[in-house]
């Protein structure tokens, strides 16, 4: 208390000429409408400014949890679109219609990546769900954007992906446009590009087609984007075309992503492995 009596001893010169500095500006502001317009104006302009920021920052802060939050409710989104395209096929006869528990044999978790090689031959991703929340491996993973691998380990807690950027994975594509299927598979050189072979070069093709998922397998659901065809190039002693398509997930940037169970698969894969089994 003394050296707060002692400091205001010391400067009440300074203190005293910075109140009626104040106490000059408020009579200027209250008894001259020009300045007191100036003011208020100002003060407006520096306030809006300061919650602007504030509000920037909170909202930078609450980010996390707003993508959590829209990772859910993507899970919802997929699992609706997932029953009604096979609900609703295309490409389906008049008069098909698909078993209930058919349409809606895809379901989906959220899980955060944790780890990722993009720059590899052999590339993995590691997540933060494993056996626990009832992954297993062989289970397609997605992105909100399109495919990304499949699950290769899991641990109680953890699961290790492999990525569509792996030399020895393949998927089953369709072309949209043409409705030509053919094997997307990665060359190991640019992250962001992935090959499509088994094309015939005899079927039309266009740059700018969107690639998915063919009805061809069991571990994603059909439509899930792939790419976009990038280039097109043709052999003359090839009878397929080399192309490539430009991946629709951008790895490098990758938060989440949704673990694809295929309820049915283990019954599908019994019934092919009796047919493998005959042809031996």
């Amino acid at each position: 208390m003394l050296q707060l009596v002692e400091f205001l001893s010391r400067n009440r010169n300074f203190i005293l000429f910075v109140l009626l500095e104040a106490f000059s500006f408020w009579l200027i502001v209250q008894n001259n409408s020009y300045w007191g317009a100036t003011y208020f104006n100002t003060s407006n302009h520096y306030v809006a400014q300061v919650l602007a920021f504030s509000n920037s920052a909170r909202d930078f802060a609450n980010l996390k949890d707003v993508n959590a939050h829209l990772a859910e409710e993507n899970v919802r989104l997929n699992q609706m679109v997932a029953r009604l395209q096979q609900q609703q096929p295309t490409d389906a006869p008049a008069g098909y219609q698909p078993d209930s528990l058919f349409a809606s044999r895809f379901a989906f978790r959220v899980a955060k990546v944790v780890n990722n090689e993009t720059n590899r031959a052999n590339n993995y991703i590691t997540i933060d769900k494993g056996t626990a929340e009832g992954i297993r491996p062989g289970m397609g993973v997605i992105s909100a954007t399109g495919v990304v691998g499949k699950v290769r380990f899991c641990s109680e807690h953890y699961s290790v992906i492999t990525s569509i950027l792996h030399s020895q994975f393949m998927v089953s594509t369709r072309l949209v446009r043409s409705n030509e299927i053919g094997t997307a598979k990665w060359d190991g050189k640019n992250p962001e590009v992935i090959e499509l072979v088994d094309v015939s070069r005899y079927m039309p093709v266009q740059k700018g087609d969107s690639a998915v998922t063919s009805n061809l397998n069991s571990v994603f659901p059909p439509g899930i984007m792939v790419g976009t065809v990038k280039n097109i190039g043709v052999r003359q002693d090839q009878t397929f075309y080399d192309i490539d398509l430009q991946l629709a997930t951008d790895f490098r940037n990758l938060s989440y992503v949704y673990v694809v169970q295929n309820r049915l698969r283990p019954e599908q894969e019994q019934l092919q492995k009796r047919i493998e089994d005959e042809r031996r």
